[in-house]
């Protein structure tokens, strides 16, 4: 028996919205348009297929959304795989330690770069109250310091 082949990019997508579905970010959106934000920004990047499909799950498994189990078991490359795994934060896990795996896994900086830019976004973060605002926009300054991420213009 042959294996599955991966999914495609409209699959992957229409999986990640129905499991981020009812999910809203910190100003209220719903989340997947953020997820929609960092596939649009990998691909603007010149991303591969695998880093926006890694793009649009990259929140998944962290945010609760799909299982590990689910991650390990889907039709997705391995370097998809190894990519949503590196962007999975992990329970107490420092920023350094975040920040070296992303750097260590390949094609995972870019996917990183693309979240970052969504994030820090003056507009979306405008939408905050300033304490929520001014810890995010120093989160995401350390983030991209660490990773070495020029920030955006």
């Amino acid at each position: 028996m042959k294996p599955r082949p991966a999914l495609s990019l409209p699959e992957v997508e229409a999986i990640a919205r129905q499991a981020h579905a009812t999910q809203k970010d910190k100003a209220g959106r719903p989340y997947t348009e953020h997820l929609q934000a960092v596939a649009n920004g990998v691909h603007s990047r010149g991303g591969s297929p695998e880093q926006i499909a890694a793009a649009w799950l990259h929140d998944a498994v962290e945010d609760h959304a799909l299982t590990e189990q689910w991650l390990q078991d889907a039709p997705l490359t391995p370097r998809t795989k190894d990519i949503v795994r590196a962007l999975t934060k992990r329970a107490g896990e420092s920023p350094e330690a975040y920040a070296t795996r992303i750097l260590e896994t390949p094609g995972a900086l870019l996917v990183k770069e693309a979240d970052l830019a969504h994030n820090a976004n003056p507009a979306r973060l405008a939408e905050l109250d300033g304490p929520t605002r001014t810890r995010l926009t120093a989160k995401y300054a350390n983030m991209r310091a660490l990773l070495g991420v020029e920030p955006p213009n």
